[in-house]
């Protein structure tokens, strides 16, 4: 017998109220942080001030500023030519270039700068490779310094370029060949049709590409620090860490924060009035040229060069490291230690995350309105905060919720459970949730744009509620959708270093913890196998990002 029609819309009412309110709730998380910083920035510190003036942030607003130029250029080279050349041309080896060339992502920055300061150090495996055919000290004038502002740039640009490559191949290989034929007819060359065609159409993707990019630029501290790059991020570190100046932390933070507006504001302007469609009389998109003999070699050449400085040079000095010093047959237990806080940490954050993502788009689909837009836009916000300026802002909101459970407990007349989020790594959690809401806010959209909106009116018209529709026919078309963002925020979780070690409960390690710690002492080779554990489980999302498959191209 159904159920009385007002009880369906009392059901109805409820689970869109619950859905809004998690919703309001994610977008509340997400804006917490930033309101935080700006209330705590306006505390004042005068005796601090004159020494960040005079020795602080003039170096560091330097540093910054040359680190994401100096990025952007490597990112924009390396993904957009790869891109292209993959993308227009045929040439022998490029079927397992495609798996290749993504791949850097699974390495870490701090991973890849801790691996190439080891290999150029002195007496490293580079020096030692040249010296049996030069004298020594011969040897080590030949090698570039990796701890400096172009050794930063050379590895954060060749571990980030992927953002670049994945988006710019995109939309590369979706291009009409209405307009290169009309280049051609008009006798552009390839380079120039490349220059005045293919690379203005593919340009809000390489906007997203690289702002993505930096954003990751500017929220690395392990791979700066180590190098000696003195960025804004490190100043809110030494500020807040040595310093013990939270507010004056949070000022430089300010900062940071004006410059990620200024990297999205870039992204949108690098998106404004671009908008490219097939045509609807030729809708054949580019074919391939077919490369032989030393221009084949030349564009595969090319092409593998990132993927092997990227990936396979820090994947294979971790696995040679942990093959000499015999970590394979010793898994002592603080790798498991601190690989079950990863994974605990990271599952957790990753269900809160899923659900959080689902109610929001769920609340979008059932009833768009302002509110709901609002609660997308603040979701989507998260991924561009760094995770050092977002683990500033948990702090105040995150000690004040300690300090009202234990008032409340001593109201109740129990004992102060002292330290509760903070103690417990729930303020992990909270970080990574904020941090990484975006992404199954993204994939999940992507997922109901694909399930037609007559799904749920027959269910409606069958008489079955908005929970039955939820469970008998979202979440089954959602799964890849779901599976594919929990694969990827969970991964995440892994590498994310920032936020981990400054929010971490004493004594609680984590695996990025612990190898910054390994670094910081001067022998990152002894956490060679936490950080493979970090690569090797990377590698699957960044394969799995390859389903992407191939868009046959035009005929001949």
């Amino acid at each position: 017998m159904p159920a009385p029609r007002g009880l369906h819309h009392r059901r109805l009412v409820r689970a869109e109220t619950l859905v809004s309110a998690l919703a309001v709730l994610t977008a509340v998380a997400v804006a917490s942080p930033v309101l935080s910083i700006f209330l705590t920035a306006l505390q004042p510190v005068p005796e601090l001030w004159p020494h960040l003036f005079n020795y602080v942030l003039p170096q560091a607003l330097w540093d910054t500023a040359l680190l994401l130029i100096g990025v952007g250029i490597v990112t924009l080279a390396a993904g957009a030519g790869t891109a292209w050349l993959v993308s227009s041309f045929d040439f022998s080896g490029r079927g397992h270039l495609l798996w290749l060339l993504p791949l850097p992502l699974a390495i870490p920055t701090y991973i890849g700068a801790y691996v190439y300061a080891d290999i150029f150090e002195p007496l490293g495996i580079a020096q030692r490779a040249l010296a049996t055919w030069m004298p020594m000290g011969d040897a080590a004038k030949l090698l570039p310094s990796m701890r400096s502002l172009p050794g930063a740039i050379f590895v954060l640009g060749l571990v980030l370029y992927p953002y670049v490559y994945l988006s710019a191949r995109a939309m590369f290989q979706v291009q009409s060949a209405e307009f290169i034929e009309a280049a051609k007819t008009l006798g552009a060359g390839r380079w120039r049709t490349f220059w005045s065609v293919s690379l203005p159409m593919a340009r809000p993707a390489l906007a997203i590409g690289l702002a993505l990019a930096l954003l990751e630029t500017l929220n690395d501290i392990g791979a700066s620090e180590y190098l000696g790059i003195r960025t804004l991020t490190v100043a809110v570190f030494t500020t807040w860490h040595n310093r013990s100046s939270l507010p004056g932390a949070a000022q430089i933070a300010c900062l940071i924060l004006l410059i990620v507006a200024l990297l999205i504001a870039m992204e949108r302007y690098g998106r404004r009035d671009r908008a490219f469609t097939l045509s609807a009389e030729s809708p054949q998109l580019v074919h391939r040229r077919q490369l032989h003999g030393a221009r084949a070699f030349a564009a595969y050449l090319l092409c593998l060069l990132p993927a092997i400085c990227g990936f396979a040079i820090p994947f294979a000095y971790l696995v040679y490291q942990c093959i000499k010093r015999g970590l394979f047959g010793h898994f002592d237990a603080a790798i498991a230690r601190d690989l079950f806080h990863s994974v605990v940490f990271a599952t957790l954050a990753t269900s809160i995350a899923i659900l959080l993502g689902f109610a929001i788009q769920t609340a979008n689909r059932w009833r768009l309105g302002a509110l709901e837009k609002m609660c997308i836009a603040a979701a989507r916000s998260g991924y561009a905060l760094p995770g050092l300026v977002l683990a500033l802002g948990l702090l105040a909101p995150v000690l004040a919720i300690d300090h009202a459970i234990n008032g409340i407990a001593r109201w109740a007349g129990l004992p102060a459970p002292g330290l509760v989020l903070v103690g417990s790594g729930a303020a992990i959690v909270i970080a990574y949730v904020v941090r990484f809401i975006a992404v199954p806010t993204g994939f999940i959209q992507a997922g109901f744009e694909r399930i037609p909106f007559d799904y749920d009116d027959s269910a409606r018209v069958s008489g079955a509620g908005q929970i039955v529709t939820v469970r008998k026919i979202h979440l089954p078309l959602l799964n890849p959708a779901l599976w594919g963002a929990a694969i990827v925020v969970f991964v995440d979780c892994l590498k994310e270093l920032p936020a981990t070690l400054l929010l971490r409960p004493l004594n609680v390690e984590t695996l990025s913890t612990s190898i910054y710690q390994f670094a910081s002492r001067g022998s990152f080779e002894e956490g060679s196998l936490a950080a493979l554990l970090i690569v090797a489980a990377s590698v699957g999302p960044v394969v799995w990002l390859t389903r992407f498959a191939d868009v046959p191209s035009g005929p001949a």
